[in-house]
């Protein structure tokens, strides 16, 4: 079969499409014929070896892991004999990022609780914009920001991945949602349900009079003191994706503000969770949320994909299919 294997940190470059043995599931797996995968920001984290600290989980010198991708979508082609959920045949969809990675080949075989049935009226290539960033999106949203209906929500970076995800989820929460982002995406965040949105190339958010109970931090460069002027008295900032300046201060200075304040501000890691990736699905089901998909790629793109994901423009979802 194909796979974009490395051996090596560094740019896309590294990146090779080779031809490597097919895998054989064990009892507890199920093999599955990808069709589709796509990038997200832990793809990239996991080609560079960057930040550093990540290198604690991914191997300190060169990766653990040799085939990257998270998200994947496709056919179950076998299952193992312990397997229960699911039989040949069944489309599914699911996060590989917590056992072992490997999404961008042509087949894969994994445990079956790191995937879901996927929903019928969505191509592959939809389907496999969904996991990673909506379940991050999800678990930002309600296990560390608590939203609530009625809360005024702001998402910065709305436009990207977990951005165009975590809109859609807190108005599925019943939030009153808005939006930052560039010029050019305005019109995407409003289509998906924002009620507002903020052109950070011509209005500065935090020099508004609005405050948010809940600021969800998907891209950006603000230093850590702009989103605390921005939130209510009791207020939560979820720190999810941007510059590594801005990880660091959620990460440092985060629990000296939540120990000495009232404002809550803390980063947030995704885990894989089955439940949870059921729980998306549903709203996938249910119209509530739907993926975004900028650009499609061959896997045989693969560098001039991560390239362009790299820049940190995309609207909505950049997929490789197979």
């Amino acid at each position: 079969m194909k796979a974009i294997v490395y051996d090596k940190y560094g740019p896309p470059d590294v990146l090779e499409l080779k031809e490597i043995e097919k895998p054989i599931p064990e009892d507890n797996q199920v093999l599955v014929k990808v069709y589709a995968s796509s990038v997200n920001y832990g793809n990239l984290v996991l080609l560079k070896g960057e930040p550093f600290l990540a290198r604690l989980f991914f191997g300190p010198i060169k990766p653990k892991y040799s085939i990257p991708g998270g998200d994947i979508a496709g056919l179950v082609e076998a299952v193992g004999r312990n397997v229960k959920q699911f039989q040949p045949g069944d489309e599914v969809f699911g996060d590989l990022s917590g056992c072992g990675w490997g999404g961008f080949a042509e087949y894969v075989s994994v445990p079956e609780n790191v995937l879901a049935p996927k929903p019928s009226h969505l191509s592959f290539e939809e389907a496999a914009a969904v996991p990673m960033a909506a379940v991050t999106a999800l678990q930002s949203l309600r296990n560390k920001g608590r939203v609530k209906s009625e809360q005024k929500v702001l998402i910065y970076g709305a436009s990207g991945g977990v951005g165009t995800f975590a809109v859609q989820i807190a108005k599925a929460f019943g939030a009153e949602v808005t939006g930052v982002c560039s010029t050019r995406n305005v019109e995407i965040i409003r289509s998906i349900g924002a009620d507002h949105a903020i052109d950070y190339t011509k209005e500065d958010f935090s020099k508004k009079a609005d405050v948010y109970d809940l600021i969800i931090g998907a891209n950006g460069y603000q230093p850590i003191s702009v989103y605390k002027r921005a939130l209510s008295p009791n207020g939560i900032f979820v720190h999810v994706g941007g510059s590594g300046t801005q990880m660091f201060q959620a990460m440092v200075l985060g629990p000296w503000i939540s120990m000495t304040g009232k404002k809550k501000i803390g980063s947030f890691l995704q885990r894989p969770n089955q439940k949870d990736l059921f729980f998306i699905r549903e709203l996938l089901e249910t119209g509530k949320i739907k993926p975004v998909i900028d650009r499609q790629y061959q896997l045989s793109e693969i560098q001039e994909a991560f390239r362009y994901f790299e820049n940190g423009h995309a609207q909505g979802k950049v997929v490789i299919t197979m």
